[in-house]
Protein backbone atom coordinates (compact mmCIF):
# COMPACT_ATOMS: atom_id res chain seq x y z
CA UNK A 1 0.00 0.00 0.00
CA UNK A 2 1.44 3.37 -1.00
CA UNK A 3 0.66 6.07 1.56
CA UNK A 4 1.19 9.67 0.43
CA UNK A 5 3.22 11.92 2.70
CA UNK A 6 2.82 15.71 2.84
CA UNK A 7 2.62 17.57 -0.45
CA UNK A 8 5.90 18.26 -2.21
CA UNK A 9 7.23 21.80 -2.34
CA UNK A 10 5.23 23.98 -4.68
CA UNK A 11 1.90 22.43 -3.64
CA UNK A 12 -0.20 24.65 -1.34
CA UNK A 13 1.05 23.89 2.17
CA UNK A 14 -1.71 25.86 3.89
CA UNK A 15 -4.31 23.61 5.53
CA UNK A 16 -6.99 26.14 4.54
CA UNK A 17 -6.34 25.07 0.94
CA UNK A 18 -7.19 21.43 1.69
CA UNK A 19 -9.68 21.27 -1.19
CA UNK A 20 -7.53 23.16 -3.73
CA UNK A 21 -7.89 20.33 -6.26
CA UNK A 22 -11.69 20.79 -6.25
CA UNK A 23 -11.94 24.55 -5.66
CA UNK A 24 -13.71 25.33 -8.95
CA UNK A 25 -16.16 22.42 -8.84
CA UNK A 26 -19.86 23.27 -8.90
CA UNK A 27 -20.89 20.14 -6.99
CA UNK A 28 -21.80 20.59 -3.30
CA UNK A 29 -19.00 20.60 -0.77
CA UNK A 30 -21.31 21.16 2.20
CA UNK A 31 -25.04 20.74 2.63
CA UNK A 32 -26.04 22.82 5.64
CA UNK A 33 -28.94 21.04 7.39
CA UNK A 34 -29.69 23.69 10.03
CA UNK A 35 -33.11 24.19 8.44
CA UNK A 36 -34.53 20.68 8.14
CA UNK A 37 -37.07 21.82 5.55
CA UNK A 38 -34.64 23.80 3.38
CA UNK A 39 -31.15 22.27 3.21
CA UNK A 40 -28.57 24.79 1.94
CA UNK A 41 -25.96 23.41 -0.49
CA UNK A 42 -22.63 25.24 -0.75
CA UNK A 43 -20.57 24.32 -3.81
CA UNK A 44 -16.80 23.91 -3.74
CA UNK A 45 -16.50 27.10 -5.79
CA UNK A 46 -18.70 29.03 -3.34
CA UNK A 47 -16.81 27.62 -0.36
CA UNK A 48 -13.48 28.62 -1.88
CA UNK A 49 -14.67 32.19 -2.50
CA UNK A 50 -16.10 32.44 1.03
CA UNK A 51 -12.84 31.22 2.61
CA UNK A 52 -10.93 33.88 0.66
CA UNK A 53 -13.46 36.52 1.77
CA UNK A 54 -12.98 35.53 5.43
CA UNK A 55 -9.18 35.72 5.04
CA UNK A 56 -9.43 39.18 3.44
CA UNK A 57 -11.86 40.32 6.14
CA UNK A 58 -9.47 39.28 8.89
CA UNK A 59 -6.57 41.15 7.31
CA UNK A 60 -8.77 44.21 6.75
CA UNK A 61 -9.69 44.06 10.46
CA UNK A 62 -6.00 44.32 11.35
CA UNK A 63 -5.26 40.69 12.25
CA UNK A 64 -1.94 39.19 11.21
CA UNK A 65 -0.38 35.75 10.90
CA UNK A 66 -0.17 34.07 14.29
CA UNK A 67 -3.11 35.98 15.81
CA UNK A 68 -5.95 33.89 17.32
CA UNK A 69 -9.69 34.03 16.73
CA UNK A 70 -12.37 32.12 18.64
CA UNK A 71 -15.30 30.26 17.06
CA UNK A 72 -18.32 29.71 19.30
CA UNK A 73 -21.11 28.10 17.33
CA UNK A 74 -23.16 25.06 16.50
CA UNK A 75 -22.24 23.38 13.21
CA UNK A 76 -22.99 25.50 10.15
CA UNK A 77 -21.40 26.24 6.77
CA UNK A 78 -20.05 29.56 8.09
CA UNK A 79 -18.10 27.68 10.77
CA UNK A 80 -16.16 25.81 8.06
CA UNK A 81 -15.65 29.02 6.06
CA UNK A 82 -14.24 30.76 9.15
CA UNK A 83 -12.04 27.83 10.11
CA UNK A 84 -10.40 27.49 6.69
CA UNK A 85 -10.47 31.19 5.84
CA UNK A 86 -8.55 32.03 9.02
CA UNK A 87 -5.89 29.48 8.09
CA UNK A 88 -5.54 31.07 4.65
CA UNK A 89 -4.74 34.36 6.38
CA UNK A 90 -2.24 32.65 8.71
CA UNK A 91 -4.60 33.39 11.61
CA UNK A 92 -5.09 30.50 14.06
CA UNK A 93 -8.72 29.45 14.72
CA UNK A 94 -9.65 28.33 18.23
CA UNK A 95 -12.91 26.31 18.08
CA UNK A 96 -14.59 26.34 21.50
CA UNK A 97 -16.89 23.76 23.12
CA UNK A 98 -20.18 25.65 23.44
CA UNK A 99 -21.42 23.40 26.25
CA UNK A 100 -18.69 24.42 28.66
CA UNK A 101 -19.52 26.76 31.52
CA UNK A 102 -19.16 30.47 30.76
CA UNK A 103 -16.04 30.76 32.93
CA UNK A 104 -14.36 27.88 31.04
CA UNK A 105 -15.19 29.51 27.71
CA UNK A 106 -13.77 32.81 28.95
CA UNK A 107 -10.65 30.98 30.18
CA UNK A 108 -10.06 29.41 26.73
CA UNK A 109 -10.51 32.67 24.82
CA UNK A 110 -8.29 34.56 27.26
CA UNK A 111 -5.67 31.80 27.39
CA UNK A 112 -5.50 31.76 23.58
CA UNK A 113 -5.29 35.55 23.44
CA UNK A 114 -8.20 35.66 20.96
CA UNK A 115 -8.51 39.07 19.29
CA UNK A 116 -11.91 38.37 17.78
CA UNK A 117 -14.66 35.78 18.18
CA UNK A 118 -17.11 34.43 15.59
CA UNK A 119 -20.34 33.54 17.36
CA UNK A 120 -24.02 32.72 16.98
CA UNK A 121 -26.41 35.35 18.29
CA UNK A 122 -27.83 32.88 20.83
CA UNK A 123 -24.34 32.39 22.31
CA UNK A 124 -23.24 36.04 22.27
CA UNK A 125 -23.68 36.29 26.05
CA UNK A 126 -20.90 33.73 26.55
CA UNK A 127 -18.26 36.01 25.01
CA UNK A 128 -16.03 37.86 27.47
CA UNK A 129 -16.85 41.55 27.80
CA UNK A 130 -14.83 43.75 25.49
CA UNK A 131 -13.92 41.00 23.01
CA UNK A 132 -15.00 42.09 19.49
CA UNK A 133 -17.44 39.70 17.83
CA UNK A 134 -18.68 38.73 14.38
CA UNK A 135 -22.21 37.34 14.68
CA UNK A 136 -23.14 34.69 12.12
CA UNK A 137 -26.86 35.39 12.25
CA UNK A 138 -26.59 39.01 13.33
CA UNK A 139 -27.33 42.29 11.61
CA UNK A 140 -25.45 45.54 11.13
CA UNK A 141 -21.75 46.08 11.69
CA UNK A 142 -21.26 42.79 13.60
CA UNK A 143 -22.91 40.62 10.93
CA UNK A 144 -20.85 37.90 9.21
CA UNK A 145 -21.88 39.15 5.75
CA UNK A 146 -20.62 42.65 6.64
CA UNK A 147 -17.29 41.24 7.80
CA UNK A 148 -16.57 39.40 4.53
CA UNK A 149 -14.30 41.09 2.01
CA UNK A 150 -14.99 39.39 -1.35
CA UNK A 151 -12.16 38.90 -3.80
CA UNK A 152 -9.20 36.61 -4.50
CA UNK A 153 -6.63 35.99 -1.78
CA UNK A 154 -3.14 34.50 -1.89
CA UNK A 155 -2.91 32.10 1.03
CA UNK A 156 -0.31 32.55 3.76
CA UNK A 157 2.62 30.20 3.13
CA UNK A 158 3.32 28.42 6.41
CA UNK A 159 6.73 27.43 7.74
CA UNK A 160 7.33 23.88 8.94
CA UNK A 161 6.29 24.81 12.48
CA UNK A 162 3.44 27.24 11.69
CA UNK A 163 0.35 26.53 13.79
CA UNK A 164 -2.82 25.86 11.78
CA UNK A 165 -5.40 25.34 14.52
CA UNK A 166 -5.55 25.43 18.32
CA UNK A 167 -8.27 23.14 19.68
CA UNK A 168 -8.59 22.65 23.42
CA UNK A 169 -8.76 19.38 25.32
CA UNK A 170 -12.04 18.73 27.09
CA UNK A 171 -10.61 19.59 30.49
CA UNK A 172 -12.30 16.63 32.22
CA UNK A 173 -9.27 16.24 34.51
CA UNK A 174 -8.41 19.92 34.90
CA UNK A 175 -8.24 23.18 32.98
CA UNK A 176 -8.57 22.83 29.19
CA UNK A 177 -5.22 22.79 27.42
CA UNK A 178 -4.58 24.45 24.06
CA UNK A 179 -3.19 21.98 21.51
CA UNK A 180 -0.90 23.43 18.83
CA UNK A 181 -1.37 21.54 15.54
CA UNK A 182 0.71 22.58 12.54
CA UNK A 183 -0.19 23.04 8.88
CA UNK A 184 2.51 20.52 7.94
CA UNK A 185 1.30 17.82 10.33
CA UNK A 186 -2.39 18.23 9.55
CA UNK A 187 -1.76 18.19 5.80
CA UNK A 188 0.03 14.89 6.35
CA UNK A 189 -2.82 13.42 8.38
CA UNK A 190 -5.66 14.56 6.09
CA UNK A 191 -4.07 12.96 3.05
CA UNK A 192 -3.41 9.73 4.93
CA UNK A 193 -7.03 9.61 6.14
CA UNK A 194 -8.53 10.30 2.71
CA UNK A 195 -6.26 7.86 0.90
CA UNK A 196 -6.32 4.87 3.27
CA UNK A 197 -10.07 5.04 3.76
CA UNK A 198 -10.65 5.13 0.01
CA UNK A 199 -12.56 8.41 0.14
CA UNK A 200 -13.58 9.83 -3.27
CA UNK A 201 -15.67 12.66 -4.69
CA UNK A 202 -18.59 10.21 -4.85
CA UNK A 203 -18.72 9.86 -1.06
CA UNK A 204 -21.33 11.54 1.12
CA UNK A 205 -19.97 11.95 4.67
CA UNK A 206 -22.51 12.88 7.35
CA UNK A 207 -21.13 15.22 10.03
CA UNK A 208 -23.12 15.54 13.25
CA UNK A 209 -20.35 15.65 15.86
CA UNK A 210 -19.48 19.24 16.86
CA UNK A 211 -16.88 20.98 14.71
CA UNK A 212 -14.87 21.90 17.79
CA UNK A 213 -14.20 18.16 18.31
CA UNK A 214 -11.55 16.08 16.56
CA UNK A 215 -14.06 13.59 15.10
CA UNK A 216 -15.86 16.25 13.05
CA UNK A 217 -12.66 18.14 12.20
CA UNK A 218 -11.12 14.96 10.81
CA UNK A 219 -14.26 14.17 8.80
CA UNK A 220 -14.18 17.67 7.28
CA UNK A 221 -10.48 17.41 6.39
CA UNK A 222 -10.87 13.92 4.97
CA UNK A 223 -13.99 14.74 2.95
CA UNK A 224 -12.83 18.04 1.49
CA UNK A 225 -9.45 16.56 0.54
CA UNK A 226 -11.22 13.93 -1.56
CA UNK A 227 -13.87 16.27 -2.98
CA UNK A 228 -16.72 14.49 -1.20
CA UNK A 229 -20.08 15.99 -0.14
CA UNK A 230 -20.54 16.78 3.56
CA UNK A 231 -24.09 17.03 4.92
CA UNK A 232 -23.71 19.06 8.12
CA UNK A 233 -26.18 18.79 11.01
CA UNK A 234 -26.10 21.64 13.57
CA UNK A 235 -25.74 19.03 16.33
CA UNK A 236 -26.50 15.40 16.98
CA UNK A 237 -30.18 14.57 17.17
CA UNK A 238 -31.04 10.92 16.66
CA UNK A 239 -34.20 11.55 14.60
CA UNK A 240 -32.52 14.07 12.30
CA UNK A 241 -29.38 11.93 12.05
CA UNK A 242 -31.35 8.93 10.80
CA UNK A 243 -33.40 11.11 8.44
CA UNK A 244 -30.23 12.64 6.97
CA UNK A 245 -28.76 9.21 6.23
CA UNK A 246 -31.78 8.41 4.07
CA UNK A 247 -32.30 11.89 2.62
CA UNK A 248 -28.67 12.39 1.54
CA UNK A 249 -27.87 8.76 0.67
CA UNK A 250 -24.84 8.92 2.98
CA UNK A 251 -21.96 6.55 2.29
CA UNK A 252 -19.99 7.35 5.46
CA UNK A 253 -21.41 8.05 8.91
CA UNK A 254 -19.45 8.68 12.05
CA UNK A 255 -19.75 9.37 15.74
CA UNK A 256 -18.97 8.02 19.16
CA UNK A 257 -20.33 4.60 20.18
CA UNK A 258 -22.97 6.20 22.41
CA UNK A 259 -24.43 7.99 19.37
CA UNK A 260 -24.55 4.75 17.39
CA UNK A 261 -26.24 2.96 20.28
CA UNK A 262 -28.89 5.68 20.32
CA UNK A 263 -29.40 5.22 16.56
CA UNK A 264 -29.83 1.45 16.95
CA UNK A 265 -32.33 2.01 19.74
CA UNK A 266 -34.64 3.68 17.18
CA UNK A 267 -35.22 0.66 14.98
CA UNK A 268 -38.65 1.91 13.96
CA UNK A 269 -37.00 4.96 12.34
CA UNK A 270 -34.22 2.92 10.74
CA UNK A 271 -36.93 0.81 9.12
CA UNK A 272 -38.24 3.90 7.27
CA UNK A 273 -34.97 4.61 5.39
CA UNK A 274 -32.67 2.72 3.04
CA UNK A 275 -29.43 2.11 4.94
CA UNK A 276 -27.74 0.22 2.11
CA UNK A 277 -25.91 3.35 0.84
CA UNK A 278 -23.71 3.36 3.97
CA UNK A 279 -20.38 1.61 3.34
CA UNK A 280 -18.39 2.83 6.36
CA UNK A 281 -19.33 3.56 9.97
CA UNK A 282 -16.51 5.30 11.80
CA UNK A 283 -16.55 5.29 15.59
CA UNK A 284 -13.99 6.82 17.92
CA UNK A 285 -13.42 8.66 21.24
CA UNK A 286 -14.62 5.66 23.28
CA UNK A 287 -14.49 1.86 23.10
CA UNK A 288 -17.02 -0.04 20.96
CA UNK A 289 -18.43 -3.29 22.29
CA UNK A 290 -18.54 -6.46 20.13
CA UNK A 291 -22.33 -6.47 20.54
CA UNK A 292 -22.61 -2.95 19.12
CA UNK A 293 -20.43 -3.83 16.13
CA UNK A 294 -22.50 -6.93 15.34
CA UNK A 295 -25.79 -5.06 15.62
CA UNK A 296 -24.55 -2.33 13.29
CA UNK A 297 -23.86 -5.02 10.69
CA UNK A 298 -27.48 -6.13 10.90
CA UNK A 299 -29.03 -2.70 10.35
CA UNK A 300 -26.36 -1.38 7.94
CA UNK A 301 -25.78 -4.54 5.87
CA UNK A 302 -23.34 -3.02 3.36
CA UNK A 303 -21.26 -1.12 5.92
CA UNK A 304 -17.97 -1.86 7.59
CA UNK A 305 -18.03 -0.66 11.20
CA UNK A 306 -14.60 0.88 11.70
CA UNK A 307 -13.25 1.51 15.18
CA UNK A 308 -10.94 4.52 14.75
CA UNK A 309 -8.49 5.91 17.24
CA UNK A 310 -7.41 9.47 17.73
CA UNK A 311 -6.64 12.09 20.33
CA UNK A 312 -6.89 15.86 20.15
CA UNK A 313 -3.12 16.01 20.47
CA UNK A 314 -2.63 13.68 17.51
CA UNK A 315 -5.23 15.12 15.23
CA UNK A 316 -5.40 12.05 14.54
CA UNK A 317 -2.98 9.33 15.60
CA UNK A 318 -3.12 7.19 12.48
CA UNK A 319 -3.89 3.55 13.15
CA UNK A 320 -5.47 1.78 10.22
CA UNK A 321 -5.41 -1.27 7.93
CA UNK A 322 -2.79 -4.00 8.07
CA UNK A 323 -0.01 -3.53 5.46
CA UNK A 324 -0.31 -7.21 4.47
CA UNK A 325 -4.09 -6.97 4.07
CA UNK A 326 -4.87 -9.10 7.12
CA UNK A 327 -8.45 -8.88 8.36
CA UNK A 328 -8.84 -6.51 11.28
CA UNK A 329 -10.08 -8.42 14.36
CA UNK A 330 -13.35 -7.32 15.93
CA UNK A 331 -12.80 -4.31 18.19
CA UNK A 332 -9.24 -3.57 17.04
CA UNK A 333 -8.20 0.05 16.44
CA UNK A 334 -5.85 -1.12 13.69
CA UNK A 335 -2.10 -1.02 13.10
CA UNK A 336 0.14 2.03 12.67
CA UNK A 337 0.18 3.56 9.20
CA UNK A 338 3.51 3.94 7.43
CA UNK A 339 4.93 7.17 8.78
CA UNK A 340 3.62 6.44 12.28
CA UNK A 341 5.75 4.72 14.89
CA UNK A 342 4.06 3.21 17.94
CA UNK A 343 5.28 1.54 21.13
CA UNK A 344 3.71 0.17 24.30
CA UNK A 345 5.55 1.03 27.50
CA UNK A 346 5.38 0.34 31.23
CA UNK A 347 3.29 -2.80 30.84
CA UNK A 348 3.69 -6.33 32.16
CA UNK A 349 4.85 -7.42 28.67
CA UNK A 350 6.07 -5.72 25.48
CA UNK A 351 2.58 -6.19 24.03
CA UNK A 352 0.66 -4.18 26.60
CA UNK A 353 1.04 -0.82 28.26
CA UNK A 354 0.69 2.90 27.57
CA UNK A 355 0.62 3.76 23.87
CA UNK A 356 3.21 6.28 22.70
CA UNK A 357 3.38 7.45 19.08
CA UNK A 358 5.56 9.49 16.77
CA UNK A 359 4.46 10.98 13.41
CA UNK A 360 4.23 14.42 11.72
CA UNK A 361 0.64 14.92 12.91
CA UNK A 362 1.19 15.06 16.66
CA UNK A 363 1.02 18.39 18.47
CA UNK A 364 3.98 20.74 18.42
CA UNK A 365 3.31 21.62 22.07
CA UNK A 366 0.62 22.66 24.54
CA UNK A 367 -0.05 26.40 24.41
CA UNK A 368 1.84 28.22 27.19
CA UNK A 369 2.41 24.96 29.11
CA UNK A 370 6.11 24.09 28.74
CA UNK A 371 6.18 21.65 31.66
CA UNK A 372 3.16 19.69 30.42
CA UNK A 373 4.62 19.71 26.90
CA UNK A 374 7.91 18.27 28.21
CA UNK A 375 6.04 15.61 30.22
CA UNK A 376 3.89 14.40 27.31
CA UNK A 377 6.29 14.86 24.36
CA UNK A 378 9.71 13.24 24.78
CA UNK A 379 12.21 12.81 21.96
CA UNK A 380 9.39 13.35 19.48
CA UNK A 381 7.20 10.65 21.08
CA UNK A 382 3.73 11.66 22.29
CA UNK A 383 2.64 9.82 25.44
CA UNK A 384 -1.09 9.30 24.91
CA UNK A 385 -2.11 8.16 28.39
CA UNK A 386 -4.07 5.33 26.73
CA UNK A 387 -3.47 1.72 27.68
CA UNK A 388 -3.51 -0.72 24.75
CA UNK A 389 -2.56 -4.29 23.97
CA UNK A 390 -1.17 -5.73 20.72
CA UNK A 391 -1.83 -9.16 19.23
CA UNK A 392 0.55 -11.42 17.33
CA UNK A 393 -0.34 -9.83 13.99
CA UNK A 394 0.44 -6.33 15.24
CA UNK A 395 -3.18 -5.19 15.69
CA UNK A 396 -3.78 -2.79 18.59
CA UNK A 397 -6.72 -2.91 21.01
CA UNK A 398 -7.77 -0.07 23.31
CA UNK A 399 -8.02 -1.09 26.98
CA UNK A 400 -8.58 2.23 28.77
CA UNK A 401 -7.13 5.52 29.91
CA UNK A 402 -4.36 5.39 32.48
CA UNK A 403 -6.42 7.89 34.49
CA UNK A 404 -9.64 5.84 34.02
CA UNK A 405 -8.21 2.80 35.78
CA UNK A 406 -9.14 2.53 39.44
CA UNK A 407 -8.21 0.18 42.27
CA UNK A 408 -10.92 -1.84 43.99
CA UNK A 409 -9.70 -3.73 47.05
CA UNK A 410 -6.21 -4.00 45.55
CA UNK A 411 -7.41 -5.07 42.08
CA UNK A 412 -7.01 -2.87 38.98
CA UNK A 413 -10.24 -2.26 37.06
CA UNK A 414 -10.72 -0.62 33.67
CA UNK A 415 -14.38 0.45 33.23
CA UNK A 416 -14.48 -0.95 29.68
CA UNK A 417 -13.94 -4.47 31.04
CA UNK A 418 -17.07 -4.25 33.21
CA UNK A 419 -19.07 -2.63 30.40
CA UNK A 420 -18.23 -5.43 27.97
CA UNK A 421 -19.15 -8.00 30.60
CA UNK A 422 -22.58 -6.44 31.25
CA UNK A 423 -23.31 -6.00 27.53
CA UNK A 424 -23.10 -9.76 27.10
CA UNK A 425 -26.41 -9.99 29.01
CA UNK A 426 -29.22 -10.43 26.44
CA UNK A 427 -31.32 -7.61 27.94
CA UNK A 428 -28.54 -4.99 28.02
CA UNK A 429 -28.29 -2.62 25.06
CA UNK A 430 -25.60 -0.36 26.54
CA UNK A 431 -23.64 -0.07 29.77
CA UNK A 432 -21.44 2.69 31.17
CA UNK A 433 -19.31 2.14 34.27
CA UNK A 434 -17.71 4.65 36.64
CA UNK A 435 -15.80 4.36 39.95
CA UNK A 436 -17.41 5.57 43.17
CA UNK A 437 -15.87 5.93 46.62
CA UNK A 438 -16.18 3.01 49.06
CA UNK A 439 -15.19 2.84 52.73
CA UNK A 440 -13.39 -0.50 52.57
CA UNK A 441 -12.53 -1.05 48.90
CA UNK A 442 -11.37 2.47 48.03
CA UNK A 443 -13.33 2.56 44.75
CA UNK A 444 -16.08 0.29 43.43
CA UNK A 445 -17.80 0.15 40.02
CA UNK A 446 -21.32 1.53 39.51
CA UNK A 447 -23.11 0.76 36.25
CA UNK A 448 -25.57 2.87 34.25
CA UNK A 449 -27.54 0.64 31.90
CA UNK A 450 -29.85 1.10 28.92
CA UNK A 451 -31.96 -2.01 28.29
CA UNK A 452 -32.97 -3.30 24.88
CA UNK A 453 -36.45 -2.33 23.71
CA UNK A 454 -38.97 -4.83 25.06
CA UNK A 455 -36.45 -6.42 27.47
CA UNK A 456 -36.39 -6.35 31.23
CA UNK A 457 -33.78 -6.97 33.92
CA UNK A 458 -33.32 -5.93 37.52
CA UNK A 459 -30.34 -4.65 39.46
CA UNK A 460 -29.79 -7.91 41.33
CA UNK A 461 -30.03 -9.94 38.13
CA UNK A 462 -27.26 -7.95 36.49
CA UNK A 463 -25.08 -8.12 39.60
CA UNK A 464 -25.43 -11.90 39.67
CA UNK A 465 -24.72 -12.11 35.93
CA UNK A 466 -21.48 -10.19 36.44
CA UNK A 467 -20.48 -12.37 39.38
CA UNK A 468 -21.18 -15.55 37.38
CA UNK A 469 -19.31 -14.43 34.25
CA UNK A 470 -16.37 -12.36 35.49
CA UNK A 471 -14.07 -11.73 38.45
CA UNK A 472 -15.99 -10.97 41.63
CA UNK A 473 -14.18 -7.66 42.15
CA UNK A 474 -15.50 -6.38 38.80
CA UNK A 475 -19.21 -6.76 39.56
CA UNK A 476 -21.11 -3.42 39.83
CA UNK A 477 -22.14 -2.57 43.38
CA UNK A 478 -25.02 -0.45 42.09
CA UNK A 479 -26.93 -0.56 38.77
CA UNK A 480 -29.00 2.40 37.55
CA UNK A 481 -31.38 2.03 34.61
CA UNK A 482 -31.80 4.87 32.07
CA UNK A 483 -33.75 5.38 28.86
CA UNK A 484 -30.54 6.70 27.30
CA UNK A 485 -27.14 7.86 28.45
CA UNK A 486 -26.78 11.67 28.71
CA UNK A 487 -24.27 13.27 26.35
CA UNK A 488 -21.85 16.11 27.08
CA UNK A 489 -20.67 18.72 24.59
CA UNK A 490 -18.27 16.38 22.80
CA UNK A 491 -20.99 13.68 22.51
CA UNK A 492 -19.19 11.62 25.11
CA UNK A 493 -21.16 10.45 28.13
CA UNK A 494 -21.80 13.24 30.63
CA UNK A 495 -20.17 11.87 33.78
CA UNK A 496 -21.21 14.81 35.96
CA UNK A 497 -24.89 14.18 35.26
CA UNK A 498 -24.47 10.48 36.04
CA UNK A 499 -22.78 11.29 39.36
CA UNK A 500 -25.62 13.67 40.20
CA UNK A 501 -28.13 10.95 39.34
CA UNK A 502 -26.35 8.43 41.58
CA UNK A 503 -26.15 10.93 44.42
CA UNK A 504 -29.87 11.61 44.17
Amino acid sequence: MTIPLPEPRGYPGNLGMAFAAHAQAERPAIVDLRDAQQPRPVSYRELDAACDAVARGLLRAGLRAGDRIGILSLNRAEFVMTLLGAMRAGVVPVPVNIKLAADSIAFILNDAGARLVFVEAALRHLCPAGLPAVVYDGAGAEAFDSFLDPGPHTAFEPAADSVAIQPYTSGSTGRPKGVLLTHYGQNWSRRILAHTRGTTEHDVILVAAPLYHKNALNAIKQGLTAGAMLPLLPQFNVERYIAAIGQCRCTVISGVPTMMSMVLARKELLATIDTKSVRTIMMGSAPSSPQLLRELNVYFPNAQPLVVYGVTEGGPVPLGPHPEGKTRPEGSIGVPYPGTEAKLINGATADEGELIVRNPGILAAYHNLPEESARRIRDGWYHTGDVCRRDADGFYFFVGRTDDMFVCGGENIFPIEVERLLERHPAVHQAYVMPFDHELKGKVPYAFVVLRAGSSAGEEELKQFALANGPAYQHPRRVFFLDQLPLAGTNKVDQQRLRALAAA
